[in-house]
């Protein structure tokens, strides 16, 4: 699947990005993906690349662009135990400086340049997220129902708005959980706020996973939960986007 490298207009400047798609032309749904807090890096591309080959047109920015091009900051090519303290201690201070306002800021820009794109055909598009992008991809379905048919979202932390937020959105909606992350109970409250809003969903805990089960570079990944995903999220784009090929 061919690679774009793009810059995308933003309110703060531009977000540099890349997307992914079917090389045989013509016009495809697209799809915003989220990459997880260590952002843009082999593994993103290689499942953008991996999306694509399902006949979709995959987007991804570099969440952190207001503080330099992808990668932000330098990554080990394996992110294990030892090197996690050192990542996350320049990684933090970029999570936290990106507030609700730039995300649905961003958001706006992003899903604007999206559908603008030759390849990219008219209608409804999906975002889809892990970890702190899982957050921002709720968050980009909730202020944009109208537009986002499908959301999917794996090891993120996507009721931290609580349910208000999660009452706006109208898409399918895929939440695959780390078994680290969420109880039961924790579930329970989630899917109960997801009952309320009238929503087409599923969300429930990938077993035996702990955050970050679908990174293959980290040592949270688990080969199982990682097909798990794949074998929820295309099947979902499948159906909410289909009628847009």
């Amino acid at each position: 699947m061919p690679i774009k490298t793009l810059q995308i207009p933003t309110a703060d400047g531009q977000a540099d990005a890349f997307a992914a798609f079917p090389d045989r032309g013509g016009q495809h749904p697209g799809v915003l993906m989220y990459a997880d807090g260590f952002g843009i890096r082999p593994v993103l591309r290689e499942m953008a690349q991996e999306l694509a080959g399902h006949g979709y047109y995959v987007l991804v920015p570099n969440l952190f662009y207001r503080h330099g091009p992808a990668p932000v900051i330098e990554l080990p090519e394996y992110i294990g135990e030892e090197a996690r303290p050192a990542v996350f201690a320049q990684l933090m201070p970029l999570i936290e400086a990106h507030t609700a306002e730039r995300a649905l800021n961003d958001a706006d820009a992003y899903l604007r340049y999206l559908s603008a794109q030759p390849e990219v055909g008219a209608g409804p598009v999906a975002v889809t997220g892990y970890c702190f992008g899982g957050l921002l991809a709720t968050r980009t379905a909730a202020a944009h129902p109208g537009e986002v048919a499908a959301l999917a979202a794996f090891h993120g932390p996507v009721g931290a708005d609580g349910p208000d937020s999660l009452a706006r959105i109208t898409a399918d909606i895929h939440f695959g959980h780390a078994e680290s992350d969420l109880t039961p109970a924790a579930l329970s409250e989630l899917n109960q706020a997801l009952d309320a809003a009238g929503v087409r969903y599923t969300s429930e805990i990938y077993p035996g996973t702990i955050h970050g089960f679908t990174m293959s570079d980290t040592d949270a990944f688990d080969p199982a939960a990682f097909q798990r995903h794949w074998d929820r999220l295309i099947p979902l784009l499948d159906r909410t986007l289909a009628n847009h090929r």
